[in-house]
């Protein structure tokens, strides 16, 4: 006489790995649910954010203000040693300086921003940057490093910089940090000082 009970835990149950309706559809409706299976297990998960665009930027200190500067422009960073003030230029072009032969005009930011000067500043470097036709530098105190920022985390610039070069920003990110717009610098003939100056 055959005993009627339950299986015993461990004991395999075919029946748990079979869709339900499975056991009685028709051969071509088994392939069917089959295929959508193999389908749906291969699709990749969405990742969160896998679509955030990141910028990688140089951050930099300049008179206790915190700028950046997108590091597919940045040419070089040089030791500011000898800066030559040029007579007839805006007050925010600091000068020239020769490096290794070619002549760039400097920039200093907060002046070009007409910004109030804060703490004490110790200009030591030359950020240069460059664009398709045009080289430039800009001032620094200090340079912070690299950092790596996504770009729906700057926000539009403060009502203090929405002067006449407030299309020269591109925003600014949460701990104050101000990106510059260096395709608009770039493409800017008015920064640039021409050789011949007239007295």
């Amino acid at each position: 006489m055959k005993k009627i009970g339950r299986k015993s835990p461990g004991a395999p149950d075919d029946r748990r790995s079979v869709p339900a309706g499975t056991l009685e559809a028709t051969p071509e409706e088994k392939r069917t649910i089959l295929r959508s299976r193999a389908k749906s297990l291969a699709q990749e998960p969405e990742r969160k954010g896998e679509a955030e665009e990141y910028l990688d930027v140089l951050a930099f200190l300049l008179a206790q203000e915190t700028y950046a500067v997108e590091t597919v422009f940045i040419r070089e960073v040089y030791p500011l040693t000898e800066l030559t003030p040029l007579p007839c230029t805006p007050d925010y072009i600091s000068g020239i300086i020769n490096i290794r032969g070619q002549i760039l005009t400097i920039i200093d930011i907060k002046r070009f921003f007409d910004l109030p000067e804060k703490g004490i500043t110790n200009l030591n470097r030359v950020i240069v940057v460059q664009g398709e036709t045009m080289e430039l530098g800009i001032l620094a105190d200090e340079i912070l490093g690299i950092r790596n920022i996504p770009a729906s985390g700057f926000q539009p610039p403060p009502p203090s910089m929405t002067g006449i070069h407030a299309g020269y920003l591109k925003g600014v990110a949460g701990d104050s940090l101000i990106l510059l717009d260096m395709e608009r610098f770039l493409t800017d003939k008015q920064l640039i000082v021409h050789e011949e100056v007239e007295t």
